[in-house]
């Protein structure tokens, strides 16, 4: 059955076709919307939050986008939302540190003390104008046409954030590079990393 025949279904009130929408996008959006929060439950709750309003309001979907592009849409406008709460209210527990990604995540992939913590870290503090559309293009695979439908941007905008984005990240990446080569290596401090 094709994506609009679904939308269609659950316009009509078929939980049966809104099964099969999460069936297909759930892990996408949780994964999605953990790189975007940095935060595994929080990226569930906002999946759910993500699906609640696809269910709700699949009367105002418009078939001149894929199915996935608003999914991605309002699930990227949830995460928005959340962050400008988190950095108003950036107070953070030890608990929370320790658990913020599942134990089942650091099993499947344990954590690299090198270029993964470093690029998580630089992703972290990249601005979610530029995180997103470089989280969609570089870890998602979304097309920049695909984004800029997604963010409701002209195409040459999203060009240009990922550009920068990107620039950003190397620079971060450069930086926590030469600070471990410079605790690493004393006696190549004279490399240009000072």
């Amino acid at each position: 059955m094709d994506e609009q025949e679904l939308v269609r279904q659950i316009q009509d009130g078929d939980e049966m076709a809104f099964a099969e929408v999460v069936k297909i996008y759930k892990d996408k959006i949780v994964n999605f919307l953990c790189k975007l929060t940095g935060d595994y439950q929080k990226a569930v709750d906002l999946s759910q939050e993500t699906f609640m309003r696809v269910y709700f309001k699949a009367h105002k979907y418009r078939p001149v986008a894929p199915l996935s592009s608003w999914i991605y849409a309002i699930a990227s406008n949830l995460a928005k939302t959340e962050m400008k709460k988190m950095r108003k209210y950036a107070v953070i527990s030890l608990d929370e540190v320790q658990n913020r990604v599942p134990i089942e995540v650091y099993r499947k992939n344990p954590p690299d003390s090198g270029l993964t913590r470093n690029l998580r870290k630089a992703l972290d503090s990249l601005h979610p104008r530029y995180r997103i559309p470089v989280i969609l293009k570089d870890i998602e695979g979304f097309s920049q046409e695909e984004i800029a439908q997604i963010m409701k941007r002209p195409l040459g905008t999203i060009k240009a954030r990922i550009n920068r984005g990107r620039n950003y990240l190397k620079i971060e990446l450069e930086k926590a590079s030469c600070v471990e080569n410079s605790f690493t290596k004393k006696e190549e401090y004279q490399d240009g990393c000072a």
